[in-house]
């Protein structure tokens, strides 16, 4: 019985492929819908196209060289974009890519950088479709550190819904030039503004590709952990004067709340956030329990629609901490989307097939779920409310509107399914609405 058993399993394995990043071929790609994806994952009816920007934000402190004599020093800030649209591709242009990125951080001798290189549904640099232009923008902001490629499979499906979609890669928070936390603290919300602005200026400009393409006056910001920790404040969540005390000093008092400078800064041009994980809400990743960069004041001028997605089991922004941040922003018509058995991994692609070892796959991976499966579901409830809140789409509402909190509790017999989800899907997730007070 025993050897029957074991053939039968040397059979099998021998019988089925093993499908992976690294052997799927032109046919994978991070994004793609697997085949029990919720209905609103699927891309839409526009061609993607993607090109590289290099921006420069004259006379931003230069926190890194600040010094007790000259403690806000000046630079122009360099940043790399990314950016997808809605494109027209010629006759025999295809809508793929390859995108180039870093394993490791800049900073730490024991996890030096990789290069890996991994397969996009967009053409580089192809000419813009201006049929239905302006497109609502979508700013995103990658985790600490990160890339402006962490997302891929949300840009291009946005895109392709008809958004124009710009990644920073955030100077000084990348794999490949990762410094001092400082920076980070104090770039984050101004890199997102900054970037703003320039949306702006190059679509109201004569020429270039984004002339003409960008509605910057209807902008969403998507921020991961750090890109969370900057979009919350960039949407009206004044710190508390906390984050001085890691390296930034009185230079981040320009966006500490109730400071002058920063209520003038208030944009309101941002008419919706996404916010993956973000940080700040519970310091005790850091040993500081129960302290939070922000008060609980602070939140509550935050009056614009959010969605929030967060793992149960968060160990670096902690669950907790992103739950109290929730709860406090009262004003604000929010969503908050939950993965059981979920750590901080959340929002990024899944892990590259050079990831071999364990801590380069970890900075990617969710062990108890499937990576691609969570992709699937944050494009299905992105597509959702930013449908509903940058495009007006009311019937895309029903989509966030669940029956029962918790997934697992629903039943098609009884239309207490969630909506969108094939039968035996929706499983492990919990979903919270709360309207404005």
């Amino acid at each position: 019985m025993k050897k029957s058993w074991l053939l039968l399993m040397l059979l099998t394995l021998l019988i089925v492929p093993v499908v992976s990043a690294e052997n799927a071929g032109d046919d994978f790609v991070f994004g793609d819908p697997l085949p029990n994806a919720p209905e609103l994952a699927a891309r839409g009816d526009y061609q993607v196209g993607v090109q590289a920007l290099e921006l420069i934000d004259e006379g931003r402190v230069d926190i890194l060289s600040a010094t007790s004599d000259d403690p806000s020093p000046l630079y122009d800030r360099p940043l790399m974009v990314e950016v997808w649209y809605p494109a027209d591709l010629a006759d025999g242009e295809i809508e793929m890519t390859e995108y180039n990125d870093f394993l490791g951080r800049a900073d730490v001798a024991e996890a030096p950088n990789i290069p890996f290189s991994f397969a996009g549904r967009a053409a580089r640099d192809a000419a813009p479709n201006n049929t239905d232009a302006p497109y609502p923008l979508v700013i995103v902001s990658h985790g600490f550190p990160g890339s402006a490629y962490m997302m891929t499979y949300l840009n291009e499906n946005l895109a392709s819904k008809g958004y124009v979609v710009v990644a920073i890669a955030h100077t000084d928070s990348t794999f490949t030039d990762t410094a001092a936390f400082g920076s980070t603290l104090l770039n984050r919300t101004l890199d997102q503004w900054f970037v703003l602005d320039e949306m702006a200026r190059l679509s109201a400009a004569d020429d270039g590709f984004l002339s003409g393409l960008v509605d910057a006056d209807n902008t969403a910001i998507i921020g991961y952990s750090m890109g969370g920790y900057g979009a919350l404040n960039a949407i009206g969540a004044g710190y508390n004067g906390l984050a001085a005390n890691f390296g930034p000093g009185a230079n981040i008092d320009v966006l500490v709340a109730g400071n002058e400078d920063y209520i003038a800064s208030q944009d309101d041009r941002i008419k919706a956030a996404v916010l993956f994980a973000p940080w700040g809400g519970n310091l005790g990743g850091i040993g500081l329990a129960n302290a939070s960069l922000w008060d609980e004041e602070a939140l509550a001028d935050i009056t614009v629609p959010t969605l929030w997605a967060v793992g149960d089991e968060d160990d670096v922004s902690l669950f907790v901490g992103v739950e109290t941040l929730f709860d406090w922003s009262i004003n604000s018509e929010r969503y908050l989307l939950i993965y059981e058995n979920a750590l901080h991994n959340v929002a990024p692609n899944p892990p590259p097939a050079e990831a071999t070892e364990f801590a380069q796959f970890e900075r990617y991976s969710e062990p108890a779920w499937n990576e691609r499966r969570i992709n699937n579901i944050n494009q299905h409830f992105v597509t959702a409310f930013l449908g509903l809140h940058l495009k007006g789409m009311t019937e895309y509402a029903a989509y966030l509107d669940m029956p029962v909190e918790r997934s697992n509790d629903g039943s098609v017999d009884e239309e207490t399914y969630w909506p969108g989800f094939p039968p035996r899907t929706a499983l492990g997730l919990r979903f919270i609405a709360a309207g404005s007070e």
